[in-house]
């Protein structure tokens, strides 16, 4: 199996000097600031519409978190380029439940913005969303293409789970996902910081319930209450007996977590990380830009003179 430079170098010499030229001649009729005004402008229209304190910030994360987290390093296969969300069989991932609400909503600005690739728009949306959440600047660059199908999907169950039956065989799960795509303890525990964002929906993963009071601010929270606060399984919900799956909720009952969020202070190692995190926002912010940027790039051929801005230092 080839490994993933010679993919690499593979996928890139699929594209003639010409196609690269023209390639990145409509990379540059793309202007990114009025792209990103677009959507920032789409999430503060639908939060007001709706006007119960949800939003499409934590959506969006998690749509351009899930257009790159099938990728594996072993092969190159899977990851953000391609758009390949649009068809099956991403599309009806059950990891993907719920996500058509937020490629809908892009469909305005893919409409007002031709120039710019489903594959770049899907990823840039999540940015935006943690900028605009009061997260860190995240770099971005454009060079995703789009496929016309979903042929090239990997299969299904790339994505991490929330609960493999026992705290151990969750941790390893969480990690065997995350170092398919080459990440450290460090960026899992990062990236996964994410969940101070949003909200988990029955009718959507079974699990219900915000991560913290908050869901539309991007801060260290997550982490602050996953090591102060008392966390115990649900077992009630709205006065009746809870039916959905195995979720701890903190002492209000208002909040949850996912065994997978509980996994993060099961194990040492990722206890050590999230306790920096809990004690430092700023370092946590630094930590999940950068790993952020590498996973919203991962399965991208960009050019190999282009190198990923976080190894640039």
């Amino acid at each position: 199996m080839a490994g993933p430079a010679a993919v690499a170098t593979t996928s890139l010499l699929l594209f003639s000097s010409t196609e690269l030229h023209a390639k990145a001649a409509t990379e540059s009729k793309v202007d990114l600031k009025k792209v990103k005004e677009s959507i920032a402008d789409l999430i503060e229209a639908d939060a007001e519409k709706r006007g119960d304190g949800t939003s499409l910030i934590g959506t969006f994360v998690r749509l351009a978190w899930h257009c790159s987290g099938s990728y594996s390093k072993e092969d190159g296969s899977g990851g953000s380029n391609g758009g390949r969300m649009r068809f099956n069989p991403e599309a009806n991932w059950g990891a993907n439940a719920g996500l058509g609400v937020a490629r809908a909503a892009l469909e305005p600005i893919k409409e007002k913005y031709p120039e710019i690739s489903y594959a770049d728009l899907y990823t840039l949306s999540g940015v935006v969303a943690v900028e605009e959440s009061g997260g860190p600047e995240v770099p971005f660059r454009l060079g995703r293409e789009d496929m016309s199908d979903g042929e090239t999907s990997p299969s299904d169950g790339r994505l991490p789970g929330a609960d493999k039956g026992s705290s151990q065989m969750t941790i390893q799960h969480v990690r065997d996902v995350f170092h398919r795509m080459g990440f450290d303890d460090r960026e899992i525990v990062a990236l996964l910081g994410a969940h101070a964002l949003g909200r988990c929906h029955t009718d959507r993963s079974g699990y219900w319930g915000p991560w913290t009071f908050a869901e539309n601010t991007f801060s260290n929270e997550y982490f602050r209450l996953l090591v102060e606060e008392r966390w115990s399984p649900k077992m009630t919900h709205n006065g009746k007996p809870w039916t959905g799956p195995d979720q701890y909720e903190d002492s209000t009952g208002k909040l949850m977590m996912l065994p997978s969020d509980i996994a993060l202070i099961q194990d040492p190692e990722f206890k050590k990380v999230v306790e920096i995190y809990a004690k430092d926002e700023d370092v946590f912010f630094a930590d999940f830009a950068k790993a952020f940027a590498k996973l919203l790039e991962l399965g991208v051929p960009f050019p190999l003179a282009t190198k990923p801005w976080y190894k640039i230092f």
